[in-house]
């Protein structure tokens, strides 16, 4: 007989342990907000799955501490050597990375998946948070105030209560299900691919090796810190689906010309479907989806992973400051900024799935498209400047770092002295600033010579070029590290205002 238990109340029930889920955990635990994190898995996700993480996630990991750590176990840049069906050798897909004062990762990673939530789990617990393997969500109801929970797991149920509930639970969500939002789109059964993680013999690990044959593309990608590649095969109606390690040597035999490389026994094998949908809304009530809950891509182009980590990161800021007493009108911009991204995100994913098939091969090509740098929320209710649209840069727009900042404690970069999940206002001038009192505000100055611990010298001009920035110029950067406010009038009572408006 199960048991059922009542907990008390909580802030942010979040349904699902994958990168989104952990990336939305590790927001609010650093913000002090109560939360529990549930996986219905009964321990981490095997496989590489995901493999690309792209510069402005890379941004992300840095704000929360981990970039170190997931840099450490990938590779910058990785090339890919493609081989023509006439046998002709081509290297392309390494961006070359550049000094740029306003990009400190200006390459995507290959890393593996799970070395990303493995990372994303351990600053969890640094922070005092840890995932509830083998706990499902069964069912929920929702009231204007919150939203009660049954969750089932070994030795019974119980029911929780929370303020929200976060479905980070994939593209088969039962959150996004039970909250009645359609999922449109289309899932294409004739566009199939084998994907494995598998050891291999005879083959170097310098590059990302695709063959690209009359029948379909198969590639092995060195994955970085293990011993081992991922494999992917496309697979038309008429070919052999099969996830044995006999078809997959068969398939690369094939397809690369080569009988030289070996493969063992895979650790790892799926049968990826295109299964390609947008949700109706973000939210229902007191519940939002992210990730892939909320959209799901073809893996062309390295984006849906990345673009689902950036969903938690817009929306664990504003969790946090809502549960703080903020204005319960901020949660509205989740769905108003992250749902058109993914939206564009759709577009692009799409074409380049319809390149790769009509090619046979991956696309190369990396630029602001696929970096996702250029991502943006132009337009939002959160931004506001007095601008024309001849500037360079937008209030909405992401927040450029900047190098060779002289502090009290030495040089440091922009994203050394923002990080952390809150607001940072940039005075370039003599304006008076907000009350310092201001809880989650903080302010640096740009000053000819720093003697305080808020005080910035712009040694070689990166920042005041980077923003536009006059001597009156007062820029705001939001939690998430995109713009906020610009007044290069030095308007700070336009700053206060915006502040009020949130709070």
């Amino acid at each position: 007989m199960t048991r059922t238990q009542v907990r008390d109340a909580l802030t942010v029930l979040i349904v699902g342990a994958g990168p989104t889920g952990l990336t939305l955990a590790c927001e609010l635990a650093r913000s002090g907000v109560s939360f529990r994190l549930i996986e219905a898995a009964p321990g981490p996700q095997p496989g590489s799955r995901g493999k690309g993480v792209q510069p402005r996630t890379l941004e992300v990991f840095d704000d929360l501490g981990i970039v170190d750590r997931v840099i450490a176990n990938g590779r910058m840049a990785m090339p890919i050597c493609s081989t023509a069906p006439n046998g002709q050798v081509t290297l392309g897909g390494a961006e070359a990375v550049r000094d740029r004062p306003d990009i400190p990762y200006p390459a995507s990673l290959i890393t593996p998946e799970w070395r990303i939530e493995e990372a994303l789990r351990l600053r969890l617990t640094e922070f005092g948070g840890a995932v509830e393997f083998g706990t499902a969500l069964s069912s929920f109801e929702q009231s204007d105030e919150s939203v009660s929970a049954v969750l089932v797991k070994s030795g019974g149920a119980e029911t929780v209560t929370a303020r929200w509930l976060v479905g980070c639970d994939g593209g088969h969500s039962i959150v996004r299900n039970q909250a009645g939002i359609a999922f449109d789109g289309e899932t294409r059964e004739t566009v199939r691919m084998i994907v494995a993680d598998v050891e291999v013999d005879g083959l170097d690990r310098d590059a990302w090796h695709m063959w690209r044959h009359e029948e379909g593309l198969v590639s092995l990608c060195p994955l970085p810190s293990t011993s081992t590649f991922q494999y992917q095969a496309g697979i038309t109606p008429e070919q052999d689906p099969e996830l044995s390690l006999a078809n997959m040597r068969a398939i690369l035999e094939r397809r690369s010309g080569r009988t030289d490389i070996r493969l063992h026994e895979p650790e790892w094998s799926s049968l990826w479907r295109a299964n390609i949908r947008l949700a109706d809304r973000y939210r229902e009530g007191r519940v939002f989806l992210a990730g892939d809950a909320a959209h799901i891509h073809s893996p062309a182009g390295g984006q849906g992973m990345n673009t689902g980590i950036q969903d938690a990161h817009n929306l664990g800021w504003k969790l946090a400051a809502v549960a703080k007493g903020a204005s319960p009108a901020l949660l509205d911009t989740y769905d108003a900024e992250r749902r058109p991204v993914a939206a564009g995100v759709l577009a692009l994913s799409n074409a380049r799935l319809k390149q790769a098939i009509e090619q046979k091969s991956i696309p190369t090509r990396r630029d602001a498209s696929t970096t996702q740098l250029s991502v943006g929320y132009r337009g939002s209710a959160l931004a506001r400047d007095d601008r024309d649209d001849t500037a360079l840069l937008r209030a909405g727009d992401r927040a450029p770092d900047a190098t060779k900042l002289t502090t009290v404690e030495g040089d440091r970069r922009l994203f050394d002295l923002i990080r952390g999940g809150r607001f940072t206002l940039l005075n370039f001038g003599a304006t008076p600033t907000v009350e310092a009192s201001r809880p989650g505000l903080r302010t640096l100055h740009v000053v000819a010579r720093p003697t305080g611990p808020n005080d910035i010298t712009d040694t070689e001009g990166h920042l005041a070029g980077t923003y536009g920035a006059t001597n009156r110029t007062l820029v705001l950067i939001r939690p998430d590290g995109y713009v906020a406010l610009i007044s290069d009038t030095g308007d700070i009572s336009a700053v206060s205002d915006y502040l009020a408006a949130i709070d």
